[in-house]
């Protein structure tokens, strides 16, 4: 695939300044708005047919050859398919949730879930470093960075141990990343900081230290990062036998995915393979929830990257201030400065999207009915299901529309809290409950405590078997 086929583009189609693909940007350097991976549709090789995507080119070898990102190279050929990163990311299912769909209100068979906690870190960050990496080989990098509220740097902890191609330094806020994700960055030996403050003041040192030291940054300001994650995008057209659904709906916190998933059918659309764009529902937690307020309160919309920049001033000096602060169980969106604002304001525009937000309570319980489904999820990746069920009851999504809701992590990241939820029986809280005003489980699995005696048990399962 000739090189040229693969450039970088600002967002803001009032500079729409381009870029060679061996450049690192965050941002564009002549206006400052974030950059796109963009390609010359003339030259890119792609079936005339939806179904026709999705087969591993010849060149890939190893674990890039049974790659969920790589075997879709046609549509992100920034580097040769022989020369891209892989640790065997990206093979991930769609199921029917049945459990999901009832809870929703939804028809059965017409709420599907994309689990991504089969990656091997463990979520979808997965994909997109499988992107963010290759590009990090391409330019020569030796030192990859990022700031985590646990799964960014669970990914780069493991994409630097497996490939050994170079070292990671993650930040973290102090006290804000689940146990669970903690220990994967230290096992896979990534050099680990706790700074000060939450996620936001992580965010911002990382981008000004990657800059003073010339480090690779992987969050998702990186347009390469978002490339892999697009992929999510066709394994679920796939799973759905190439149909577009009605609706994508998924978590939010730096806005990655919202951004990314836009973005994966705005090209589709732009190149003929498909004819019709789902609506993506962009879902906050309560505690977290500035995308939320901004798009909702003050209906702050994409307008061709002429949104009003004066909300987002108003609501960091709250937040500067400490007149709010953010505070939600689901630790991977406690988010409130979303580094891809603009990116996904417009994915919304472009798929006539919507935000919302949920409160704790609502993602606990929908993070339960996951668990009922056979799959398990942390707590943020069952945002997405609360999200489906308050847009049915709204009126928004009809019970017989198709939805498809992005499950990011596995259940493993954070153990204590799903321990903790199902073992609640109002006498006590467990883990952080009572922090976040989480009142009793509504489909709690309470462990039952017997004598060490055999008839006790004989009588115990008999009893819950109906015998």
């Amino acid at each position: 695939m000739p090189r040229e086929v693969a450039f970088q583009r600002c967002i803001d189609p009032a500079c729409a300044a381009t870029f060679g693909i061996r450049e690192i940007l965050n941002k564009c350097p002549k206006c400052g708005a974030l950059v796109d991976v963009a390609y010359d549709e003339n030259k890119l090789r792609l079936p005339k047919k939806l179904s026709g995507l999705g087969v591993a080119p010849k060149e890939l070898k190893g674990l890039a050859a049974t790659s969920g990102v790589w075997r879709f190279h046609q549509l992100l050929p920034f580097a040769p398919a022989g020369k891209v990163v892989s640790i065997g990311e990206g093979r991930t299912i769609l199921a029917a949730g049945a459990p999901a769909a009832e809870y929703a209100g939804m028809k059965p068979g017409r709420l599907f879930l994309q689990y991504e906690g089969l990656n091997p870190s463990g979520s979808f960050k997965d994909n997109g470093m499988a992107g963010a990496f290759t590009h990090a080989r391409m330019v020569g990098a030796k030192m990859a960075c990022c700031a985590s509220t646990g799964n960014t740097s669970a990914s780069l902890a493991a994409f630097a141990a497996a490939t050994g191609l170079m070292k990671a330094a993650v930040f973290v806020g102090s006290g804000k990343i689940a146990i669970g994700k903690l220990s994967q960055a230290l096992d896979y030996g990534a050099l680990t900081y706790e700074i000060e403050g939450d996620f936001d003041d992580a965010m911002r040192r990382v981008v000004e230290v990657s800059a003073d030291l010339g480090l690779y940054l992987v969050n998702s300001l990186n347009p390469f990062r978002l490339e892999g994650q697009k992929t999510i995008m066709y394994r679920v057209l796939e799973g759905l036998g190439w149909q577009v659904p009605d609706w994508i709906v998924c978590p939010a916190g730096n806005l990655g995915n919202t951004s990314a998933f836009g973005k994966a059918f705005e090209e589709l659309y732009q190149l003929g393979l498909i004819k019709r764009k789902p609506r993506i529902a962009s879902i906050n937690s309560t505690g977290a929830d500035s995308f939320s307020v901004w798009w909702n309160d003050g209906r702050m919309r994409w307008n061709d990257h002429k949104f009003d920049r004066a909300l987002v001033d108003r609501r960091y000096a709250k937040l500067d201030s400490r007149e709010l602060k953010t505070n939600t169980i689901a630790s991977a969106i406690e988010i409130n400065r979303p580094v891809n604002l603009a990116k996904g304001l417009r994915a919304l525009a472009w798929t006539d999207g919507l935000v919302r937000a949920v409160p704790d309570e609502a993602i606990l319980d929908a993070k339960a009915v996951v668990g009922l489904c056979g799959y398990g999820c942390e707590p943020a990746s069952a945002a997405s299901v609360a999200g489906a069920k308050f847009l049915v009851e709204e009126g928004v999504i009809g019970r017989d529309e198709r939805v498809v809701c992005i499950i990011t992590g596995h259940h493993l990241k954070a153990p204590d809290v799903t321990v903790g939820y199902h073992s609640y029986t109002g006498e006590k809280f467990h883990h952080k409950f009572g922090e976040f005003g989480i009142r009793a489980a509504k489909l709690p699995n309470v462990p039952v405590r017997l004598p060490n005696d055999r008839a006790a048990i004989v009588a115990e399962l008999r009893r819950a078997s109906g015998r």
